[in-house]
């Protein structure tokens, strides 16, 4: 057992298991904290059915494990320096072993986001769960290496994930009514919502990959990639992911006591949760981050923005207290 144990731990790090249940975790929430009492309260008895979940949540995920895969096949020689202890690829399997588990998984996802694009009738479900694994080895090869674009381009993969929940609801809908659906303004309220979501998945992802390209200069460096950190310097780099997270809350304050139609008193669940549950965590982080210096203390503000992101998705659960 133990044998087992060793054999299967490398690759559960190849895949970053626990990324992929947060997608999971997302994908369901989003679905069903959001996406479901929108429905419920326009009346609408159609809603998605658990097997389209599953597929969407399996398809979503497993792109994402061979997204991770690809990207630690091209990152081989730049991990040999940042985490040597973690390299899996050349260590416990084969980059050749590496390629076709990114093109199994990458073949599985794309199969099965097709599903759920037949279910819904969607060509625009159809057309990213194609066209994302592409965007995912250009990103690996070479997005990420370049000043911005990769961090913009793992962002913009990011916000997509909560909005698969819209597109595949909201296309389902137009097949159902047809025209008819003009006269509601269901399909237009679960853009908005679930919007909020994706913004805040955009710009806190952004954040947390600028920290990890400062966390990774010295291997980003030799490997001669133009990171923010590289090209404009550690402090100007802290400075505009500062300015980023100061954007994220500005964002929250301006959805929660803004946009949403919840109570702002103070003994509010919502209130209470947005101020200790989001704000206060990303003031921790620029604190932390202000501070560091070497990698690990890098690391240590990632984790922040990790539990921050974590945060805002359990969010949803308030949203629903809220609707029904």
């Amino acid at each position: 057992m133990k044998r087992l144990a060793e054999i299967i731990k490398p690759y559960l790090r190849l895949l970053r298991v626990g990324n992929l249940c947060f997608i999971a975790i997302l994908l369901y929430v989003i679905e069903k904290w959001v996406a479901t009492p929108l429905l419920h309260v326009a009346q609408f008895t159609e809603q998605m059915p658990w097997w389209v979940l599953l597929l969407l949540i399996v398809s979503t995920v497993l792109i994402a494990a061979g997204g991770y895969v690809i990207n630690d096949y091209f990152d081989v020689k730049i991990d040999r320096i940042n985490r040597p202890d973690e390299l899996v690829v050349t260590r416990h399997i084969t980059r050749d072993g590496a390629m076709r588990l990114f093109q199994v998984l990458s073949g599985m996802g794309i199969a099965a986001g097709l599903a759920v694009a037949w279910w819904s009738r969607s060509w625009t479900m159809a057309m990213i769960y194609i066209v994302i694994p592409g965007l995912l080895w250009f990103y690996s090869a070479s997005y990420k290496r370049q000043l911005l674009v990769g961090n913009i381009v793992v962002s913009f993969v990011s916000a997509l994930v909560p909005l698969l929940v819209a597109i595949a609801n909201a296309d389902y809908l137009r097949h159902l009514y047809g025209e008819a659906l003009q006269y509601t303004p269901i399909v237009g309220q679960l853009y908005v919502w679930i919007s909020g979501f994706a913004l805040f998945a955009f710009l806190i992802t952004l954040t947390r990959e600028i920290v990890k390209d400062m966390q990774d200069i010295e291997g980003d460096r030799e490997m001669e990639c133009r990171t923010m950190p590289i090209v404009w310097g550690e402090k100007t780099t802290k400075i505009i992911v500062t300015i980023f997270l100061l954007m994220t809350m500005a964002l929250i304050a301006y959805l929660a006591f803004a946009v949403l139609p919840f109570p702002c008193d103070w003994k509010t669940l919502s209130t209470r949760y947005v101020i200790f549950g989001l704000m206060v965590p990303i003031l921790c982080a620029i604190i932390l981050l202000w501070s560091a210096k070497s990698p690990l203390e890098y690391r240590r503000t990632q984790l922040v923005i990790k539990f921050v992101m974590f945060m805002g998705v359990l969010y949803s659960f308030v949203i629903q207290q809220n609707i029904i």
